[in-house]
């Protein structure tokens, strides 16, 4: 008995211990997180550097959840950027007098290619007002190498290296895998295009596949290579035959082939930047990060006019039904902002993002009916990211004019159903067998525990086909196409911005500053304020569900997993996938 007190007190004073400081850790991270959210406005000397570092994952719009940004090994906040910030305070150093120039600190980028043109063409828009920019690297990725070429220099550490050589898209096929398993994977679509059903059902591309991968990736390729060409006058023939040969091996390659000015350590590149700015070698830069620089004020920005509102509603992720998230597409949440921004007298013009592969076509559905109502009595515009296809297509129709970037993927105007049937894998596999008691002759319609009936297969089928027609109608009467037009371009395919274009799915190029603009001129305001939709959580929210809720769970994966988190969303979105399906089959991003 006396052993039994003995250990019990010790596991009770270990228990105590360790709540404790489990108390003191979580009360450093909340500590650290409001002062990260609750930072005040900065003042700015003169001749301040901007510091430009783009290592993280650059999103359209950055969470307020303050767990995304939480690094666990570190166990402190990371402050994350949106895209609007960054386009924001590009436009904003342009026009300030206290930032002498740009310092791009490239050896890390993370975004798709309709991103990089954004935030490349923000970088250009700086140059005009005669403000420098200098470029520095160990390892330049293909998409860094692609903003370096804004600088007027670029310069290279002599032990470093730039990866060129073009573009692939490597698809995973799961057809072999099901095999294994036993698992017949029911498919039914409507486009040949349409191969977001293709990794479960073939262990390659499909012809028309490839066609139209190979389409947008040499499409993609041809504005990088054309950007670089430009900036620094080299050949595009010369630059494509520099990736064929793999020639881009050394640092003194990137000398040798005109990719660089010059080979250089950090502390040149420091010196180089005092003698730009007039400093002496003996003193500090004055500088400011990037996620800095959001505190410090406009300084030549008028008074905004807070009765005049453009509306831009961030449309991100997947389509799904029910709220959704920062990271995917609420039917509810996005209707509700669309609705809010439609009846809201303040609210003179609306835009919406749409970064989205696409998703549930009943979700898609819901959210384009109050684009519809929203674009009778306001004007909308829908500015598209990096993909906006399928059912990201699908909510975008209903606009009055669509923006997007020529690399932006888009189109993929299809529709899919897949249904397993398991039957052989419970049975043989796992000697699993299942019987049904049934009240009537199709109650357990799409079951995963016996294959469709030719008559369940035939009405699957028909819903499949009205999905694709109605989609195909939206689209007719948003473009002001006939049906035969919009189906001769649709089957799935999917297309570049340059394309879409030709073709009549977008109205122009550009960004959504852009857009923003375009929208401000429709409604005939040139002082307003913009009004962010969906409004993101309050603090103590976030904080909430980020402790108990998926937000952390996913971040936590997310640094863990790396590039393979990917893997894992793709196989978690298809296994919550509920309905006709309007869904592109993969991401694409620029390395």
């Amino acid at each position: 008995m006396k052993d039994f007190f003995k250990f019990m007190f010790a596991s009770m004073i270990g228990f105590f211990m360790m709540a404790v400081i489990l108390f003191f850790v979580f009360l450093g991270m909340i500590t650290s997180m409001v002062s990260m959210m609750e930072q005040e406005q900065i003042d700015l000397s003169e001749n301040t550097l901007l510091h430009i570092k783009l290592d993280q994952p650059i999103l359209d719009r950055a969470p307020a959840e303050p767990f995304s940004g939480f690094n666990f090994a570190t166990m402190q906040p990371e402050k994350k950027l949106g895209l609007n910030d960054i386009l924001k305070n590009l436009d904003k150093a342009a026009r300030d007098e206290n930032i002498k120039g740009i310092y791009l600190d490239l050896t890390g980028v993370q975004a798709g290619s309709a991103t990089l043109s954004e935030i490349r063409n923000a970088l250009m828009k700086f140059k005009e007002s005669g403000k420098f920019i200098i470029a520095y690297g160990e390892m330049l990725s293909q998409g860094a190498y692609y903003l370096a070429t804004t600088a007027d220099k670029i310069y290279l550490n002599p032990d470093g290296m730039i990866d060129f050589h073009g573009l692939a898209a490597e698809l995973m096929f799961f057809k072999g895998t099901l095999d294994k398993l036993d698992i017949d994977m029911q498919i039914i679509r409507h486009g040949k295009y349409k191969s977001a059903v293709e990794p479960f059902m073939l262990d390659k591309m499909s012809p028309e596949n490839r066609e139209q991968i190979t389409e947008l990736i040499d499409d993609i390729w041809g504005k990088i290579t054309g950007a670089i060409s430009e900036s620094r006058n080299i050949p595009v023939e010369k630059l494509n035959r520099i990736a064929d040969s793999l020639l881009m091996q050394t640092a003194e390659d990137a000398v040798k082939y005109g990719f660089v000015d010059s080979l250089r350590y950090k502390d040149q590149i420091l010196a180089e930047l005092k003698t730009l700015m007039d400093i002496d070698k003996d003193d500090d830069i004055p500088s400011v990060t990037l996620t800095k620089y959001t505190l410090a004020p406009d300084p030549s920005k008028k008074r905004p006019n807070r009765r005049n509102k453009i509306a831009v509603i961030y449309a991100l992720g997947e389509v799904v039904m029910g709220k959704g998230s920062d990271n995917a597409i609420g039917s509810e949440n996005i209707s509700k902002a669309v609705r809010k921004a439609r009846t809201d007298d303040k609210v003179k013009a609306i835009v919406m993002r749409v970064n989205s592969p696409g998703g549930s076509a009943l979700a898609s559905d819901v959210i384009l009916r109050e684009v519809k109502l929203a674009a009778k009595e306001k004007p909308f515009i829908v500015s598209m990211g990096d993909v906006a296809a399928s059912g990201g297509y699908y909510i975008s129709c209903g606009a009055r004019m669509i923006f997007a970037s020529p690399s932006t993927i888009t189109g993929s105007i299809g529709v899919l159903g897949m249904i397993p049937n398991m039957q052989k894998t419970f049975k043989d596999k796992l000697g699993i067998t299942v019987d049904y008691a049934v009240t009537n002759k199709n109650a357990n319609y799409l079951s995963v525990f016996r294959p469709l009936t030719p008559y369940q297969k035939q009405v699957a089928t028909k819903s499949v086909e009205d999905v694709y027609d109605t989609f195909v109608t939206h689209v007719s009467n948003g473009r002001n196409m006939t049906w035969e037009q919009v189906d001769s371009i649709g089957q799935g395919r999917v297309w570049s911005g340059e394309d879409a274009m030709d073709i009549g799915l977008i109205d122009q190029f550009g960004g959504l500053s852009d857009a923003i603009d375009a929208a401000a001129e429709m409604a005939g305001v040139d002082n307003y304020v913009i009004k962010e939709l969906p409004v993101q959580k309050d603090l103590i929210q976030e904080l909430v569900e980020g402790i108990f809720g998926q937000a952390s769970v996913d971040s936590y994966l997310k640094s863990e997993l790396g590039e393979n988190y990917k893997l894992y969303h793709y196989i978690k979105y298809w296994q919550n996938a509920k309905g006709v399906q309007a869904r592109l089959p993969y991401d694409i991003s620029v390395n």
